[in-house]
């Protein structure tokens, strides 16, 4: 029997795009592996209740780890930074997870993954001289250090060196790392100056980890045709110059005015200059986001073309994680992205579904095109392909576990 060990520090069911990525990680994970054995130790940072009955593993054990950092340790933290390029404060967070991580016998498991949620990466750097590194599979979800991560402008501080000091010898350690796409494991490699092979597992959507069943927030759609953008506003996601594009379309076109209707629900950035920007016209409605059980449901039976956003202006590394839920769906998409970008790979730079994101003139014929295309009820085309499929995550997966092997 296989023994798999997954450390994860997100299975929420709502409010993060990683809880959904993780949860279908575990799912898709049994249905390749249906007779091994999958024990999990979830490090979060809340006392919710996640649901985690649903989720076909062995074993679930949660700890909640508390972030809070007591007022000495953040004087000690102001001295050991300046004087001794030791970052305390971050330490002492990482010590948490590291107790629980070197609490569990590592030896009895094949295989073990260390996955990381959000942009601190703290699963990982618990990592630092525990026994378990030399057996992990370290998956980075986004780029650490946060200076390197498209779309961010935060500049290089001291600070940020020490941290690419610290993960440089973690990954050097570990038996084998990989990211969840493609241009941002390259460049991870690169950065670290490793001389493994990142590998890619890309997200993945399942439904089955899921409970879908609330819908009592749903709006139901009320033109022939409604376009909807549901997420974060953030790392240069424009949505500005879509909702540009789409005012101009109900300004030269009456039956597009007519017979659609744009969606959003939004947190982050810039809500207010949105309101103000968009918020008089009749056509675009700005609501307030909701939870993932009925977000799925009005993009799944409400929605007719969703809108992705990759970061920019410029650059897009990562894989977000709402792509592979909204190609599940069967749904039209338009990707709104920088000129090099991960779903511009994927897509193999299929004009007709992706737009440039500083091109309000090219967004708004693509959004056209897709618009007519629903209107005489055209055959919609996933344009992704495979590449979310069963098969293709098996593909990945086994090539990593393989490289492992060796």
């Amino acid at each position: 029997m296989i023994k798999f060990l997954i450390i994860t520090q997100d299975l929420r069911v709502s409010g993060t795009s990683a809880g959904v990525i993780e949860r279908s990680f575990l799912t898709k994970l049994r249905k390749i592996y249906p007779d091994s054995l999958i024990d999990v130790l979830y490090l979060s940072n809340s006392n919710l209740d996640d649901d985690l009955k649903i989720l076909p593993v062995n074993s679930i054990t949660k700890k909640v780890i508390n972030h809070n950092i007591p007022i000495h340790v953040k004087w000690i933290n102001r001295f050991t930074t300046r004087f001794m390029n030791i970052l305390y404060a971050e330490n002492y967070i990482s010590k948490k997870y590291a107790k629980h991580i070197n609490n569990i016998n590592h030896l009895p498991y094949n295989h073990i993954f260390i996955r990381s949620a959000g942009l601190k990466h703290e699963t990982i750097l618990a990592l630092h001289n525990l026994p378990v590194l030399h057996k992990s599979i370290i998956y980075f979800h986004d780029p650490y250090p946060n200076s390197w991560y498209q779309g961010k402008s935060s500049k290089i501080h001291k600070n940020e060196i020490l941290r690419l000091r610290r993960i440089i010898q973690i990954t050097q350690q570990a038996k084998t790392c990989c990211a969840s796409a493609y241009y941002m494991a390259k460049d991870l490699q690169f950065l670290y100056a490793s001389d493994k092979n990142f590998y890619t597992l890309p997200h993945y959507f399942d439904v089955s980890a899921f409970n879908l069943n609330y819908r009592d927030k749903i709006r139901k759609k009320e033109k022939k045709i409604q376009i909807s953008y549901h997420g974060a506003l953030m790392l240069g996601r424009n949505i500005f110059n879509v909702l540009k594009a789409y005012k101009l379309l109900i300004q030269q076109n009456q039956d597009i005015k007519i017979h659609t209707e744009f969606i959003l629900r939004v947190k982050g950035d810039n809500i207010d200059k949105l309101k103000r920007e968009f918020g008089n016209i009749s056509n675009i409605k700005i609501l307030k986001p909701l939870d993932f059980s009925n977000s799925a449901f009005e993009q799944m039976h409400e929605s007719d073309i969703n809108i992705i956003l990759e970061n920019g202006p410029y650059y897009c590394n990562i894989l977000p994680g709402k792509v592979p839920f909204l190609a599940s769906t069967g749904k039209s998409v338009l990707v709104v992205s920088p000129k090099r970008s991960e779903l511009r790979r994927i897509m193999n730079n299929n004009s007709r579904y992706i737009a440039d994101m500083n091109n309000v003139e090219e967004i708004k014929i693509n959004l056209e095109n897709l618009i007519w295309d629903k209107m005489e009820n055209r055959e919609t085309i996933n344009p992704f392909g495979d590449y979310f499929s069963d098969e293709n995550f098996k593909k990945c997966l086994t090539n990593i576990i393989e490289a492992t092997d060796e």
